[in-house]
């Protein structure tokens, strides 16, 4: 309690808890990735900073990313400021041509001898504006199909040619950004993987971040939906309760405990930071979950719900905060972006048809052309 929390995490990386599977020095003690949750939930319990909070792109998606494709140098320099939250970071991957389509992305790298001279255009990009480092995929051969011609990269937020907007938001945050790169210089020492090899990399990155999204969705008190049934005590008090309210309510805290289940079995699961497509059933469920969730805290408020205090542009700092019943009605509005970012719930359920259950594939008609040659 008395200890600085990015310097708790730092001695929490030191001490080989951050990813306990990894190999000593670089965050973990080469032990069974099954011991992580309980790893987790002591420190919890202990009333432990939470790693997440203090760099979400960086904890969630970037680490696990670098820890898969990232080169022994990358891991020595980026994992331990990244998980200690000194350094935050953000995942330039859409662009307003390509969202659900990221791999249809536009930005150029050109290699110049040993640089990469980057030009283009990111969207939705959340921390951006706090960001140190961003893991950013980009175009290294047009000539390609599209899912080929794509090589990802470590970028410096502060290098020259580097541009941060903000984008405000229904809430009137702006916790995303749109980025702009003007011949930005990367190193190809900061290249993640092999040339060309960038939608592998963006997949280890997706696949961790609906993990990450769907097991922090729905999460509002001491345990899974204890908001949601706090406020219909609450209205319950006022006169406003009744059997259907009530048990809606029970519903939304049973949906809240079945995620919360789902996300300690796929923790339990021992993918070592390469999460199979079943990772989607987490976001999918969770995004539906908060977003119904949000709806019923703000009926419950009556016409109180259709209240915000201010509609003034704020830019979100770190550590994130907590969402409780007070602030239900912006809730309610950010909740509409869960079912958008980190990949679409249309999106999810095609990964999940296709890729879990077998079914059919969607119709792609643009996979073996070359990315030049498709209509944009």
């Amino acid at each position: 309690a008395t200890t600085d929390p990015r310097e708790f995490l730092g001695a929490r990386f030191d001490a080989g808890l951050a990813w306990v599977w990894v190999e000593r020095g670089h965050g973990g003690l080469g032990a069974e990735a099954s011991s992580q949750p309980l790893v987790e939930e002591r420190l919890a319990a202990a009333g432990a900073p939470a790693p997440f909070r203090y760099n979400p792109i960086g904890v969630g998606m970037a680490g696990p990313t670098l820890l898969t494709h990232g080169t022994v140098t990358q891991r020595s320099a980026y994992l331990r400021p990244l998980f200690a939250g000194t350094e935050v970071w953000c995942q330039l991957f859409s662009e307003p041509s390509a969202g659900s389509d990221v791999a249809g992305l536009a930005t150029r790298a050109r290699r110049e001898g040993g640089e990469w001279i980057v030009d283009g255009q990111k969207v939705w990009t959340s921390y951006a504006h706090l960001a140190r480092r961003g893991l950013l995929l980009a175009r290294t051969d047009p000539g390609l199909p599209k899912h080929a011609g794509l090589t990802a990269f470590v970028v410096d937020m502060n290098a020259p040619g580097v541009e941060v907007r903000p984008l405000r938001q229904l809430t009137g945050e702006a916790e995303f950004n749109e980025v702009f790169f003007t011949e930005v210089r990367v190193p190809d020492t900061e290249r993640v993987g092999e040339v060309g090899g960038g939608w592998r990399v963006a997949t280890t990155t997706l696949m961790n971040e609906r993990v990450s999204l769907g097991g922090g969705l729905g999460r509002g008190g001491s345990e899974p939906g204890a908001v949601l049934l706090d406020a219909y005590r609450e209205a319950a008090a006022r006169g406003e309760g009744g059997p259907v309210r009530r048990d809606e309510a029970v519903r939304l805290w049973i949906e809240a405990n079945v995620n919360a289940l789902t996300a300690a079995r796929a923790a339990a699961g021992g993918n070592r930071g390469r999460p199979g497509p079943e990772g989607s059933v987490l976001k999918l469920t969770g995004a539906e979950h908060n977003r119904r969730a949000a709806a019923y805290l703000v009926d419950l408020l009556g016409p109180a719900g259709v209240l915000v205090p201010d509609y003034r542009m704020t830019r979100p700092d770190l550590p994130i905060g907590s969402t409780g019943a007070r602030d239900a009605a912006q809730a309610f509005l950010r909740s509409r972006a869960n079912t958008i970012e980190g990949g679409t719930s249309e999106i999810l359920r095609n990964i999940l048809g296709e890729r879990v259950l077998g079914l059919p594939g969607d119709v792609r008609i643009d996979r073996a052309v070359p990315w030049r040659d498709i209509p944009r």
